[in-house]
C-alpha cells in the first residue's frame, strides 16, 4: 500500500509485481524504472526487479483500511499477465468484493486474457471493481471491444501515453476515459489535436472524461490543463459508495 500522486486515484496497492513489454506504450514504462530504484534501496518486496512477482501476503492488506479508499490496483505490474494464475486472480477479486467500502482500479494491456477469464464465468465483478484498458494508439484499439464484452460493472480506459490519434473511439458502455502524454527523459509527443478530439469524442458520448497530464520532460511545468480548464471528470456512481 501507497499513496499516489496518480492525478486519478487515491492510493496504489500491488498484489502483483513486474510485467513484460508487450506493445509500444510499454516502450518507456515507468514501473520498470521504478522497479529498479526500489531494488538499488534494497526493498525486498522488489529483489526480482521487474520480473513477474506474486504476493500472497499483500491479498490481506485492503482489509486493514479504516477509511474508504480510490485504489489502483497493479501500478507495477499487469494483474492478467499471463504468468499471474488465474487462481490468484480470483483471490484478488475476492479481496475485492470483501471490502465494498473501497473503489478498486484494475487496468491491462491483456484485455484478450481478461475476456477469455469473463466469458469462461471466472471472475466476479461488483459494483467497486472498476475495470479498464490501455490503449496509447490505434493499433491496440481493439482492447476496448475486448474490454466492452466483459461483465464489468465499471469500464474505463486509459489513453496513456497517448502516442497517436484515436478519431472513432466506439464509446458505448465506456464509463470513463483518461487522457495522458508520455514523460521522462525521452517521451514520445503528443499533440493537442488528439487530446481536444478525444475529449470531444467523450463529450458528445456522455462519458465522463479525465485529462491527466500534457507529459514532456517537464511534466509538472507542463501541467494538465486543455482548452483553459482542469478535466476531472469521474464516474458518477462513486459519489453513491
Amino acid at each position: 500500500m501507497a499513496q499516489s500522486s496518480i492525478e486519478w486515484t487515491e492510493m496504489t496497492w500491488n498484489p502483483t509485481t513486474g510485467c513484460d513489454k508487450i506493445s509500444a506504450g510499454c516502450k518507456h514504462c515507468y514501473a520498470e524504472v521504478m522497479s529498479r530504484r526500489l531494488k538499488a534501496m534494497g526493498v525486498e518486496k522488489y529483489e526480482n526487479n521487474f520480473k513477474l512477482t506474486v504476493h500472497e501476503d499483500e491479498l490481506q492488506t485492503p482489509y486493514t483500511w479504516k477509511k474508504p479508499k480510490v485504489v489502483f490496483v497493479n501500478s507495477m505490474s499487469d494483474l492478467f499477465h499471463k504468468d499471474v494464475p488465474v487462481e490468484f486472480i480470483q483471490r484478488v477479486f475476492k479481496v475485492m468484493k470483501d471490502n465494498p467500502q473501497h473503489v478498486f482500479q484494475v487496468l491491462t494491456k491483456r484485455a484478450d486474457i481478461l475476456r477469455y477469464y469473463d466469458s469462461e464465468g471466472l471472475l466476479e465483478w461488483t459494483h467497486n471493481i472498476w475495470m479498464g484498458v490501455s490503449v496509447e494508439n490505434a493499433k491496440v484499439e481493439n482492447r476496448i471491444k475486448l474490454l466492452r464484452e466483459t461483465k464489468a460493472r465499471v469500464k474505463f480506459l486509459s489513453l496513456e501515453p497517448l502516442i497517436g490519434p484515436l478519431k472513432n473511439l466506439t464509446l458505448d458502455g465506456i464509463d470513463w476515459v483518461i487522457v495522458g502524454g508520455e514523460s521522462g527523459r525521452k517521451p514520445r509527443p503528443m499533440k493537442e489535436e488528439w487530446v481536444t478530439d478525444i475529449k470531444n469524442q467523450c463529450v458528445q458520448s456522455n462519458v465522463a472524461f479525465f485529462f491527466k497530464q500534457w507529459g514532456g520532460t517537464n511534466k509538472k511545468k507542463a501541467g494538465r490543463v486543455l482548452e483553459g480548464k482542469t478535466w476531472d471528470e469521474m464516474p458518477e456512481i462513486i459519489e453513491t459508495l
